[in-house]
């Protein structure tokens, strides 16, 4: 039982984070922005899956935002560091500049590697 000082928390909501200068803010677990009845424009314009957690933030003028959150596995955590993602632009660069050798075999491309 809750006490007066604490009002009733709905399921599925995690406890708020700290306010900052953002204001209030507070997730929904994976899954729960369907149980909430985030309509499916809403779902579709933030590119939500069931497997996303939502944010909901009040800020302190009362305006309230909403955010998907998508989970990243921890084995796919290195493909989105800074460093690793420095490297996919980098070489999405050259590409598009047309930047980029083809080989017809893998000898070609071993001698040109001097391996």
């Amino acid at each position: 039982m809750e006490s007066p000082e604490e009002p009733a928390r709905e399921a599925g909501v995690s406890e708020p984070q700290s306010p900052d200068e953002r204001g209030h803010v507070e997730h929904l677990a994976p899954g729960e922005a369907s149980q909430l009845g985030v309509v499916a424009r809403v779902r579709e314009a933030l590119h939500l899956s069931v497997e996303d957690e939502v944010e909901f933030t009040v800020h302190p003028d009362g305006e309230v935002t909403l955010r998907g959150m998508t989970v990243i596995p921890a084995d796919q955590r290195w493909f989105w560091t800074e460093e690793w993602q420095a490297g996919e632009r980098e070489a999405s660069a050259e590409i598009a500049a047309g930047d980029l050798k083809v080989y017809d075999d893998m000898a070609d491309l071993f001698a040109d590697l001097d391996l």
